[in-house]
């Protein structure tokens, strides 16, 4: 518990103190948030706002991470140095997509193609190195199974498990992306999220299946308690970071943040066995990526839209909403799915 507790406070005043430094060394260099020409006219007061504040939110984690180990003494783990990894992985492709917009002065970076590309060839090596390094208890940092709760029925083998993890990557690191649309909006909701997990991880931790009658309610989850060090973690560089990202922002996360946090929820969702879970926690996502699928969809087979502009945020702002109003009531809808989700997984414990 110190760890946890030390990690997230490392992180959360090294993003509050950092991300200033961040902001000065963007704008000197004229990295700027560049506007889409359709979008809300009231964006474009945004333009030149700096960006790619998402490398903020990594390396701080990381470092948060770190720090919390060497000051408690605590022993890191495959399973957290992995979540880890996956979340620089995926940022860096969020980096490089943020880069190009910047380079070439346009809203448009990476190609949909070449984005998905690189969010599979990090999936993939994160799929494989989360079967390996068993620990004393034959448990390695995930199963090749789905999961809900738990893992449901019986394995389905190495490169169908690949495939799923690629397609939860992808889901939850666009998911992000989409909702990173207004200030504040997918900070916040994530930040919900990675609090969910912290509880998650540290009641799997509690509740270990090592040296237990076979009978009783556990998780045989390797590495649980760090896993709610790095949620705590990513945590506080949220928190930190939500305080220059608030309406108005003083910075944005761009794509390197959203794909960042978008696999750190993911990895975490693997590593305890949540992966469908997750869904619900993040019902938030769920809802706005849906909107634009919808949106998408119904536009393609009729020419018409649903919905003024997509994703749903958009949509809202088009009806005349304040931003701060669609971000506070949006962060409100979050937290009820988080409640949700939480009920959901502490169910199997109450009598009866």
């Amino acid at each position: 518990m110190r760890t946890i507790l030390v990690s997230a406070s490392a992180s959360m005043l090294f993003a509050l103190f950092s991300t200033p430094l961040a902001i000065k060394f963007f704008t000197r260099r004229g990295y700027g948030q560049l506007i889409r020409e359709d979008g809300p006219a009231a964006h474009a007061t945004k333009r030149g706002t700096p960006t790619m504040g998402g490398a903020v939110i990594v390396i701080v984690t990381v470092t948060g991470y770190f720090v919390g180990h060497l000051a408690t003494d605590f022993p890191v783990s495959a399973s957290g140095l992995l979540v880890l990894g996956l979340m620089a992985g995926l940022g860096f492709v969020g980096f490089i997509d943020d880069f190009l917009k910047i380079y070439r002065q346009t809203s448009l970076g990476l190609r949909s193609r070449a984005k998905l590309a690189g969010q599979s060839v990090v999936g993939v090596l994160f799929a494989l190195e989360v079967l390996r390094y068993p620990n004393a208890y034959d448990l390695t940092p995930a199963s090749a199974s789905i999961s809900f709760l738990r893992d449901i029925g019986p394995t389905i083998g190495v490169l169908p498990f690949a495939l799923l993890l690629v397609i939860l990557i992808q889901g939850a690191s666009n998911a992000v992306n989409l909702t990173d649309g207004l200030d504040g909006l997918a900070t916040g909701a994530v930040i919900l999220v990675l609090a969910a997990y912290v509880l998650i991880a540290n009641w799997q931790s509690r509740n270990p299946c090592a040296g237990v009658p076979v009978t009783a309610r556990c998780y045989p989850i390797r590495d649980p308690l760090d896993l709610a060090v790095v949620a705590a973690a990513a945590l506080g560089s949220c928190v930190g970071f939500l305080w220059w990202n608030a309406p108005p922002a003083r910075i944005f996360m761009g794509d390197t943040g959203s794909l960042a946090l978008g696999g750190v929820l993911a990895g975490l969702a693997v590593c305890t066995e949540t992966q469908l879970l997750l869904g619900i926690l993040g019902g938030l996502f769920v809802i706005i990526t849906l909107s634009v699928i919808i949106q998408v969809g119904f536009f393609k087979m009729t020419g018409r839209r649903v919905f003024r502009m997509a994703p749903l945020q958009h949509h809202f702002e088009l009806l005349g909403w304040n931003e701060s109003t669609i971000v506070i009531r949006f962060w409100l809808v979050a937290a009820l799915f988080v409640a949700l989700g939480l009920g959901i997984f502490w169910l199997e414990w109450l009598p009866g």
